[in-house]
């Protein structure tokens, strides 16, 4: 039985304190024996940590006593072995750069559409008001590549900071429509419909991105596996490594 549990988190949250709090989320992480890597940003915290279950269970519930960080919600898969070599703890302009300062998560969320549901609308085939519903990958083309929903739009950026300029260019494919935008956890695709939004689309995100998806539908729709950043290379539907 697989023994190694990883998790996957990030929060858009105010932290005006992340210089200090750098060494203290690092010290409690190597003193639990985890290893991965937290970015700390002013707009929030996004996080890849694996170890023992005991460990990793215990610093999320450290991290949660922190009022700020209280609705963190991690996706959890498991391996066999650790699949990062060492622990880093980073300070970062954005957690996820766009280059667009004005999209501000932590002020207001986008409105988000859980797996259920958005599975309902695929296999109807419009969402509850019957609009067509168009599914967006805000993913970096070579993890598109490894697998992605059937159907779903792909503009081969290279780079989350080229999405809005792809967005502006491919602007007549999502007008008219609701556009679910999704990725790995949900980072990207929160600020993508958040960016979408203010440009007049009519878009939601992916509650908890293709994990979430994985963890609570499993594979429909889905042709492929999933792009993770460690060494694991991919999960496939199962949450397991390819």
């Amino acid at each position: 039985m697989a023994s190694v549990l990883n998790v996957s988190a990030y929060l858009f949250t105010r932290i005006d304190d992340r210089e200090t709090l750098r060494p203290v989320l690092r010290a409690r992480a190597a003193a639990l024996g985890l290893k991965g890597t937290i970015l700390l940003a002013e707009e929030g915290i996004n996080l890849f940590l694996a170890g023992d279950e005991e460990s990793v269970r215990a610093f999320l519930d450290g991290l949660r006593a922190d009022p700020r960080f209280a609705p963190l919600a991690a996706k959890e898969s498991w391996s066999d072995a650790q699949p990062f070599r060492k622990l880093l703890v980073k300070l970062k302009r954005e957690i996820i750069r766009m280059d667009r300062p004005a999209i501000r998560p932590e002020e207001a969320r986008a409105p988000a559409v859980a797996p259920a549901d958005l599975r309902r609308w695929l296999d109807q085939g419009h969402d509850d008001a019957g609009r067509e519903v168009v599914l967006l990958d805000t993913r970096n083309a070579f993890e598109v590549d490894y697998g992605t929903f059937a159907g779903a739009i792909d503009w081969r950026i290279e780079r989350f900071t080229q999405f809005p300029d792809a967005a502006t260019a491919h602007r007549a494919q999502l007008e008219g429509k609701t556009v679910v935008s999704f990725c790995t956890g949900g980072i990207r695709c929160e600020k993508a419909a958040i960016h979408l939004r203010e440009t007049g689309i009519d878009a939601v995100q992916l509650e908890g991105g293709i994990l979430g998806w994985f963890e609570h539908v499993g594979g429909d729709h889905w042709t492929g596996e999933c792009f993770v950043f460690d060494e694991r290379e991919a999960l496939t539907p199962e949450l397991t490594p390819r």
